[in-house]
């Protein structure tokens, strides 16, 4: 294993400290790493909270500032926050209007962010499970929720940032989260650096697909094929699942997992968006990069969001954090 590290036990706080440091401007580091947050929040705002396993970096924290989220809690690598590190984010960015916990559906996170909502005031939770690739894994009880979140806490960030209430924000939530799909495919393994070795052994000419962004399985373990022949499969997964509402005006967002150069993402999203338009889809909107990542796996995610007029706006509102910035 060849990472940068000083040591296993530190990386996650140093890497929290440099993050921090780099994007002084916008955020600010809770007490003991519990959390980022918003550096200036906003009164009477709405106040969203995400989190989880870090390993998904830009995802969470790269995603709090202006228009998306108010703080993010950072568990170890691929490990769940504990439910004081969002208690302590809720007392830090709670400004009067109630907070919304927006939580991928893996087991840990969902027990945990529930027991912090539990013993906290005025907290709601929408849970995310865009990911069609399998209905249960190692990690979950019901779909995984992956790279849709990011969607959802644009959307919603968006939302807040407008000054919706929570129950509306919260309803918004679990809506887009209903029009949104994804699923991937990975190339190679990612290696936990705890670990310091691969998670699972794949040879030079397979696939696993349907990954998870844990490195947990997919569908099942396949040759590699062309990526046009890969695009098709995933993209005829996602239009089976969303049925009659796959017509119409729609975001299209390819996803790589930390180890695939931009030049392969964006060749799989002109696959993508060619095959969802002949199939009646319209893409009006679109994101390309790593965004929602499994260190240094290489692979991708494609996701699907069909939009109205509403979520187009919203998705279009200016935001200003590390990972998006536009309209400002």
């Amino acid at each position: 294993m060849k990472k940068f590290l000083n040591s296993v036990d530190t990386v996650l706080t140093e890497s929290l400290d440099g993050f921090v440091a780099a994007h002084a401007d916008i955020l600010a580091l809770g007490d003991e790493h519990k959390f980022v947050r918003r550096k200036v929040l906003k009164p009477g705002k709405v106040a969203l909270i995400s989190g989880g396993g870090s390993g998904h970096e830009p995802l969470h924290g790269g995603l709090v500032g202006y228009g998306m989220l108010d703080a993010a809690c950072p568990g170890q690598v691929f490990t769940s926050p504990t439910p004081d590190q969002m208690m302590a984010a809720v007392e830090a960015v709670n400004t009067g209007a109630g907070c919304l916990f927006i939580v991928k559906n893996y087991e840990g996170d969902v027990m945990n962010f529930e027991m912090a909502a539990e013993m906290s005031e005025g907290v709601m939770q929408i849970v995310t499970n865009d990911d069609v690739a399998v209905e249960n894994s190692s990690y979950t009880t019901g779909r995984r929720g992956v790279a849709g979140t990011l969607v959802v806490e644009k959307i919603v960030g968006a939302a807040a940032e407008q000054g919706m209430a929570l129950k509306e924000l919260k309803a918004l939530g679990e809506r887009v989260n209903g029009e949104t799909r994804s699923m991937g495919v990975a190339l190679t393994s990612c290696t936990v650096p705890a670990a310091g070795k691969p998670t699972f052994d794949i040879g030079d000419g397979e696939m696993e697909f349907g990954v998870g962004i844990h490195g947990e399985p997919g569908r099942r373990r396949d040759t590699l094929k062309s990526a046009d022949t890969i695009a098709e499969e995933i993209c005829l997964a996602i239009l089976g699942d969303l049925g009659d509402r796959a017509k119409g005006p729609a975001l299209l967002f390819v996803n790589g997992f930390g180890g695939t150069p931009l030049m392969e993402l964006y060749l799989m999203y002109n696959s993508a968006r060619t095959i969802f338009e002949k199939h009646g889809v319209t893409v009006t909107r679109s994101l390309v990069g790593s965004y929602v990542t499994s260190l240094d796996m290489a692979g991708c995610s494609i996701t699907l969001t069909m939009l109205d007029e509403a979520t187009t706006a919203l998705w279009d509102a200016p935001v200003h954090t590390a990972a998006l910035r536009w309209g400002m």
